[in-house]
Formats: C-alpha cells, structure tokens, sequence
C-alpha cells in the first residue's frame, strides 16, 4: 500500500496534518487503502462522509480523533487533527509510519 516514496510523510504541524499520500494513489480506491492505513495504525473507524471529490473519515487512534481525507482533484490523502493542542498522536504516526 504505501511506498518508501519520500515525500508521502510530509508533516505540518502548523496546519496539523500529515500527507499519506501512497506513491500510486487513485481517489476510487480510496476506501481500500484506507482500512489498510487504519488496519496498519490499528485505528478504527468511526464516521464516513462522502462527496463527488472528497473522501472524509473520522476515524480513532488510541483515543485520539483524527480525520482522514482524501481529494479528487490533487489525488492526494491526509490525515489532519480536529485540533491544534494535540498534535503529538500526529507525529507519533509519522514516526510509526516511516518504519514500513
């Protein structure tokens, strides 16, 4: 699912969020790749909203809210924090993530 590409773990802590984007991503598969980032953080899921070109999912990682997106039009993905006072489960996920 996600490749060693380099730029598929950029953080920005100003924003709070974390680009995991995988190196081929298409916005159809969103879904897929998805459960397989939540199964990998064993995050669960906990609400699902859809539109034409955007993809949101509240999702749970030890306690923590997060969402996760993904958007049609840059083919991008990211997980972004509901707020900016906790932002150590964010880089807690990079750095977890960047060991696969």
């Amino acid at each position: 699912m996600m490749d060693n590409d380099v730029n598929w773990l950029q953080i920005n802590l100003e924003q709070g969020t974390l680009i995991v984007t995988p190196a081929v991503f298409e916005f159809d598969d969103f879904a897929v790749v998805a459960m397989a980032l939540l199964q990998r953080l064993d995050a669960t899921l906990v609400e699902q909203e859809q539109s034409a070109d955007l993809q949101q999912w509240l999702i749970d990682f030890e306690g923590c809210q997060l969402l996760l997106k993904a958007e049609y039009y840059t083919a991008s993905m990211w997980l972004e924090l509901l707020t900016l006072n906790d932002i150590e489960p964010l880089i807690f996920i990079q750095q977890l993530l960047s060991y696969y």
